[in-house]
């Protein structure tokens, strides 16, 4: 047996009506199709670039290079620095810069000892970061 519904005078209908839900649907979907391409999408800036010539490499590579037997060499970037004057020098470098971050590399046969000297050393610059590269860092691994 099918269930039919029949309106008697006096007997309300249980059934819900959805035309007028699904008109409210279609309305808001009209008013959000002609929104979104009207949205502002932020401004068009120039961001300020640093000269090329006045700021130093904003990467500080020090190096600690195998000179022979016990022996060890220095160089900041591409410099060669001697063992007294590689704190002052990183004094220098450090002392206008926001982000003090430096980098040391050393040679698979020198001594850990000698890395941890110019660690410090860093440090008593006013290094912030210290990180070590390592021969899998530099390849990508």
């Amino acid at each position: 047996m099918a269930m039919t519904s029949v309106n008697r005078p006096g007997r309300t209908s249980s059934d819900i009506n959805v035309t007028p839900l699904i008109d409210v649907l279609l309305v808001l979907l009209i008013i959000f199709m002609i929104i979104v391409p009207v949205t502002p999408k932020g401004l068009d800036a120039l961001v300020p670039q640093p000269s090329k010539g006045d700021s130093p490499s904003a990467t500080i590579v020090v190096s600690v290079l195998n000179a022979g037997g016990s022996q060890v060499a220095y160089k900041i970037n591409r410099d060669s620095v001697s063992s007294g004057d590689l704190q002052t020098r990183l004094t220098a470098i450090y002392a206008n810069r926001a982000e003090r971050v430096m980098f040391v590399r050393g040679d698979s046969d020198v001594q850990y000892a000698r890395i941890a000297e110019v660690m410090d050393e860093g440090r008593a610059a006013g290094v912030d970061r210290v990180a070590l590269i390592t021969p899998k860092s530099e390849i990508g691994l």
